[in-house]
C-alpha cells in the first residue's frame, strides 16, 4: 500500500482555510499514486482556540467541512484529524475521521483537554494491515514522544507512520511552534524515515518496500531550538504583518543573539539596531555594539540617553509636591536604584518606542528565562516589546546559541567573541563596570541551574536545601562542581541567597511575568499558559525550618 504523509500548516480557527488546503493535498496524494493519505490531528480546526472550542456553531462548522473532505476522497482513503461536540463534562473531543467512498467514520478519539499529556496521538490500526497510523498535534522543536513510538512499534509488530501538524499557534502569551514532521518507524521500533521539520510537503511511503534504517547522526541540543525560533519568528511576524523589527542592543549577549537571529530570519535589510548608551555605559561595550552592527551589515543608530535621563531627574527633584498633605518645600529624592530603572524605561518607553513606530517597525525584548525568572527587568523598561524571543533560553542555552549562529549559521564572527567573553552586566551604575570585572547580581554557571529547579521542576527551597546539606546539590541541578563553595563560604550565606530569589521568584517577579511581552516556548515550561502561577508570595515549610535552623546552628 501506498500511504501520503501529510505536512502541512494548520491555520488555528480558520477550518474554510484548513478544508482548502487538505482538499489541495489531497490532489497531490492521489497524482503521486498514493491510495491512502494521512493528515495532522486536528486539521481542520487547530488545537489552541481559547473560548471558540465552547462555540457550537464553529463545531457544526467543523462537521461540514468534514463532509466536504469526504467529498474530495475520490479514488483515495483519507484519514484526518477533526474535533466533535460531545456529551461528557470536557465537552469536546478529539477525533480521527476516515473518509472513504463518500462516507465518513470516526475511527479512534480522546477528550480534547485533560489528558496531561503534551504528546498524545490519536492512533489508528488498519484493518488487515500490519500498519499503525498516528495523527498528533504537539509543539516544540523535538517529538518528544519519540521513544513511545519505537516502543508502540515494537509492541504490537507493525510498523507506524506518524505526521504532526505544522505552524504556529498561541495561548495568548504563550507562542508554540510546530514541526510538522513525518515520521516513520518499522516493526522493530527503528526509525526509517523523518521529513524535515517546518516545511510542508507529500512524503509517499510503500509499506510493502520501506527504507531501510536512518542513519542516526547526531547535532548540538541548540540546533533543533534555532530551526524552531527562526521559523517561529518568521511565522509570527507574517501573522501580524510586520515586516521590519528595531532591536535595542547594549554590547551584551542577549541583545546581540536577538539580533543575530532576526537578521538570520528576516534579513538585514529589515533590522535597525539602536544602542543607546548612558555615562555608565563602558568604551568596551560601546564598541562591541558597534562591532556587532558592522558584522550583521544592518542599520544601526547611536541614541544616548544620560542627558534625557538627567533632565528627568533634575525636574523630579526640583518641582515641588504640594497639596494637603505634602511637607513645606516637599520634593521628592531619586536614588541610585530609582535612576537604574529610569534607564531602562527611557531606552524602551521613549527610544525604541519612538524609532519603532518612526521606522514604521516593532521593537524586541530580549529578556532570558534567568532573568524572567527572579523579575531582573525593569517593567515597562527592557521588560516591554512585541515579542520575546529568547524568553525560554536560559543563560548558558543564549550562549550556546551564540556559538551555534556564529559557527554553524553564518559561518564566520557575527557575535563577537568579545561579547560572548565580557561578564554579564546591565550596565546602569558604576557597580556594574565590567571594565573593573563588575556586573549582574545573578551568577549565571549557578543559578541558571537553581532557577531551573525552581521553575521546570517544581522545586522548592525544602528539596534544594536538603540537597545542599547533603553536599549533592550541584550533581543534583546539573551546575559545574564546585561552584557552590565558591559562592557560598557559609551555611547561612547559601540559605540568605535562596531564599532572596525563592522570594522574588514568587513575589514581585510573577507580577513581572505577567505583564511581559508574549513569547515563544522551548521547553514546555515556557512563563505563561506552560507554566500557570500566582501572586501568593514565599512560603517555608516546616521541614525547611528545621533544617534552616540546624544548619546555621552549625556554622
Amino acid at each position: 500500500m501506498k500511504i501520503a504523509l501529510i505536512s502541512m500548516e494548520i491555520i488555528p480557527g480558520r477550518p474554510d482555510l484548513n478544508a482548502t488546503h487538505m482538499r489541495e493535498k489531497i490532489k497531490e496524494a492521489k497524482a503521486a499514486g498514493a491510495e491512502l493519505a494521512l493528515f495532522p490531528a486536528l486539521s481542520l480546526s487547530g488545537l489552541f482556540l481559547g473560548g471558540v472550542w465552547k462555540q457550537s456553531t464553529f463545531l457544526r462548522d467543523l462537521a461540514d467541512y468534514a463532509e466536504e473532505i469526504a467529498a474530495a476522497a475520490d479514488g483515495i482513503t483519507v484519514v484526518f484529524g477533526n474535533a466533535a461536540q460531545t456529551d461528557s463534562c470536557t465537552g469536546v473531543r478529539r477525533t480521527l475521521m476516515e473518509a472513504r467512498d463518500g462516507a465518513l467514520h470516526e475511527v479512534a478519539h480522546t477528550p480534547l483537554h485533560g489528558t496531561g499529556n503534551t504528546f498524545a496521538p490519536l492512533l489508528y490500526e488498519l484493518p488487515n494491515e500490519n500498519i499503525i497510523l498516528a495523527a498528533d498535534v504537539s509543539p516544540f522543536p523535538i517529538c518528544f514522544g519519540v521513544r513511545i513510538l519505537a516502543e508502540t512499534a515494537r509492541e504490537k509488530h507493525k510498523s507506524i507512520l506518524y505526521v504532526n501538524t505544522l505552524g504556529l499557534q498561541d495561548k495568548g502569551k504563550t507562542i508554540y511552534t510546530f514541526a510538522g514532521r513525518a515520521q516513520v518507524f518499522n516493526a522493530a521500533g527503528e526509525r526509517i524515515l523523518m521529513s524535515p521539520a517546518y516545511t510542508e510537503g507529500v512524503t509517499v511511503i510503500d509499506t510493502e518496500h520501506l527504507p531501510p534504517v536512518l542513519t542516526s547522526h547526531s547535532e548540538k541540543p541548540i540546533a533543533p531550538i534555532h530551526r524552531m525560533l527562526r521559523y517561529a519568528v518568521q511565522e509570527f511576524l507574517a501573522r501580524i504583518h510586520m515586516e521590519r523589527v528595531v532591536i535595542g542592543i547594549s554590547g551584551g549577549i542577549d541583545s546581540a543573539v536577538a539580533a543575530a537571529l532576526y537578521v538570520d530570519a528576516i534579513g538585514a535589510d529589515k533590522v535597525l539596531l539602536v544602542n543607546m548608551p548612558s555615562r555608565f555605559n563602558s568604551a568596551t561595550t560601546k564598541g562591541l555594539a558597534a562591532q556587532l552592527a558592522e558584522n550583521l551589515g544592518c542599520r544601526h543608530m547611536i541614541v544616548p540617553i544620560e542627558e534625557s535621563v538627567a533632565h528627568t531627574i533634575d525636574q523630579l527633584t526640583t518641582v515641588p509636591i504640594m497639596g494637603k498633605c505634602a511637607a513645606e518645600g516637599e520634593h521628592l529624592a531619586i536614588s541610585s536604584f530609582v535612576r537604574e530603572n529610569m534607564q531602562a524605561r527611557d531606552r524602551s518607553g521613549r527610544v525604541l518606542s519612538a524609532v519603532a513606530a518612526a521606522w514604521n517597525a516593532g521593537f524586541t525584548c530580549n529578556a532570558n528565562k534567568a532573568e524572567s525568572t527572579v523579575g531582573y527587568a525593569t517593567l515597562y523598561g527592557d521588560q516591554a516589546g512585541f515579542l520575546s524571543t529568547l524568553a525560554d533560553l536560559w543563560k548558558y542555552q543564549v550562549y550556546d546559541l551564540a556559538r551555534y549562529l556564529n559557527n554553524s549559521v553564518y559561518g564566520r564572527e557575527v557575535v563577537p567573541q568579545g561579547i560572548i567573553d565580557i561578564v554579564p552586566s546591565a550596565e546602569l551604575s558604576d557597580a556594574q563596570n565590567v571594565d573593573e570585572g563588575k556586573g549582574d547580581p545573578i551568577r549565571y554557571p549557578y543559578h541558571d541551574y537553581l532557577f531551573r529547579a525552581f521553575a521546570e521542576n517544581n522545586e522548592t527551597p525544602e528539596e534544594i536545601l536538603e540537597y545542599y546539606a547533603k553536599n549533592a546539590l550541584e550533581a543534583h541541578i546539573g551546575c559545574e562542581k564546585g561552584l557552590v563553595a565558591e559562592y557560598f563560604p557559609t551555611a547561612a550565606d547559601f540559605i540568605a541567597d535562596l531564599e532572596r530569589w525563592w522570594g522574588l521568584y514568587t513575589g514581585m517577579a510573577v507580577a513581572k511575568r505577567i505583564q511581559s511581552p508574549p513569547l515563544l516556548s522551548v521547553s514546555g515550561r515556557a512563563y505563561g499558559s506552560d507554566h500557570p502561577e500566582s501572586q501568593i508570595g514565599a512560603y517555608e515549610t516546616i521541614a525547611y525550618r528545621t533544617l534552616k535552623e540546624k544548619l546555621q546552628r552549625n556554622n
